[in-house]
């Protein structure tokens, strides 16, 4: 017996959960200005998070997906995007979108359960949040498609999280795009739990990076918590698809800090002990440690940047809560181009009712 393939999946990071260097650092990641505009995202995005996860509780907003102790994900993938590039988010994205143009006024209509909320006044090509786990992977390759026939030099970026490498969807998109050699990168946001099914029940693969093998293109996993490993992998693999090369699946390796949902409880299936040893690595007070050491960040930059962002979402939340609700016909309206007759039929019966 001989072998006839073998394969390797290799590992990157950048920076220990101390903020130490670990590894040599990208050009991008010695300018001080560039790892500041990093951070400010991600700390933009937690106290976004934070306040629509009080919105939700208070009555105010749909429910809602935290992305806290995923933000390095989040930020170093859309960062490291064009803006001729198209997003095709899950529902932990929230953080990505902002960094690609979508406000937060919008992202809160949205999960206000308003359409309108989809209707990016910025990047008019990204795709809406999606909510069925995987379904938006075989968009990603009908999208990534389209540009290789019009000779595009555009990518199409898929995230979606560790549940999601297990469902067909998602192999069947990876498959079209290995075969066809599509300009297609696809993100498993390995946060270790598919809702409550922890990633060791949820399949046997030794890495989620390793499922691109079978696909015929290349994977491999980063560090998920170390922003500058997220957004150099991204990067390289944004290259590579428009160079014409073909796909790369990413597994960023990382925690999620907070519950599934705010429908969620995961005390019920997690113990805190576990999930305060994930809060020694995750990626903020990760990039902090680094700006302070080797940047000269200080307290005051620090304050001053948390008051900051604190008003800036207290001004988008000020403004989502005084938009004036749609009327009810609208649920028909976000359907389609143009209603089918029986559609037609159903939104006049309704108004007749009013």
């Amino acid at each position: 017996m001989s072998a006839v393939a073998a394969f390797e999946i290799h590992y990157r990071r950048t920076l220990d959960p101390d903020g130490k260097v670990d590894g040599e650092l990208p050009p991008f990641a010695r300018d001080r200005d560039a790892l500041v505009a990093l951070y400010r995202w991600m700390v933009l995005t937690r106290a976004f998070d934070a306040k629509a996860v009080a919105l939700q509780r208070t009555g105010r907003l749909g429910t809602f997906a935290s992305s806290i102790g995923q933000e390095a994900v989040n930020i170093g993938v859309a960062d490291a995007m064009a803006p001729e590039d198209v997003l095709l988010p899950s529902f932990r994205e929230h953080g990505a979108q902002l960094v690609r143009g979508v406000t937060m006024q919008e992202v809160l209509v949205y999960w206000g359960g308003d359409e309108r909320g989809s209707d990016f006044a910025g990047p008019r090509q990204d795709f809406p949040v999606c909510i069925p786990v995987g379904t938006h992977a075989p968009h990603a390759a009908g999208a990534a498609l389209a540009f290789k026939l019009r000779d595009e030099p555009r990518v199409a970026v898929c995230i979606f999280g560790d549940g999601a490498t297990s469902r067909g969807d998602v192999y069947e998109a990876m498959n079209v795009a290995g075969a066809w050699t599509l300009p297609v990168v696809f993100i498993a946001n390995n946060n270790q739990w598919a809702i409550s099914v922890p990633r060791s029940t949820q399949t046997a693969a030794e890495t989620l990076a390793q499922k691109a093998i079978a696909a015929g293109f290349d994977g491999l996993q980063v560090d998920g918590n170390d922003i500058i490993a997220v957004r150099q992998a991204t990067a390289e693999a944004l290259d590579k698809a428009r160079a014409g090369n073909g796909p790369t699946l990413i597994e960023a390796l990382t925690y999620r800090l907070g519950d599934h949902t705010t429908a969620d409880d995961a005390s019920r299936y997690r113990d805190d002990e576990e999930v305060g040893r994930h809060w020694k690595e995750e990626p903020v007070a990760r990039l902090r440690s680094h700006l302070t050491a080797a940047h000269g960040w200080r307290k005051a930059d620090e304050e001053a940047l948390i008051a900051a962002c604190a008003a800036e979402v207290e001004s988008a939340v000020e403004s989502y809560l005084a938009m004036p609700p749609e009327p009810p016909e609208a649920m028909f309206d976000w359907l389609y181009e143009e209603l089918p007759a029986e559609i037609v039929r159903q939104r006049a019966a309704m108004l007749e009712q009013e």
